[in-house]
């Protein structure tokens, strides 16, 4: 399978990531580095076929339909696909108000 987009990471998304691993290292570091390479891996995955994510329902309400989200068990990887290149944003954990976080990042509400 070749990849046709480049997946670039933000330092913002960056630092989410390791913010995620770090605070899961402290009951688990095993789990910790599986947790890395699964949301590795799932992000690199988006090379081949980035519309696969969904468009972020909380920004689309707002009329903004270039961000997209993947899934990935209780995170969620916010990205936008630009000419041929996807570049990660953020990993948010759903379980939090993820419409403040984004307005606030997004749009420095």
């Amino acid at each position: 399978m070749r990849n046709s987009y480049r997946v670039l990471w933000t330092g913002v998304a960056k630092r989410d990531l390791r913010e995620i691993v770090e605070f899961i290292a402290c009951d688990s570091p095993d789990n910790a580095m599986k947790i890395l390479h699964h949301i590795r891996k799932k992000s690199e995955e988006l090379g081949c076929c980035p519309e696969r994510g969904r468009i972020v329902p909380e920004l689309l309400d707002q009329g903004i339909n270039f961000y997209r989200e993947l899934l990935i068990q209780h995170w969620r990887l916010l990205y936008r696909i630009s000419e041929d290149r996807v570049f990660i944003l953020s990993i948010i954990d759903s379980r939090r108000n993820v419409e403040d976080i984004l307005l606030h990042r997004f749009l420095g509400l």
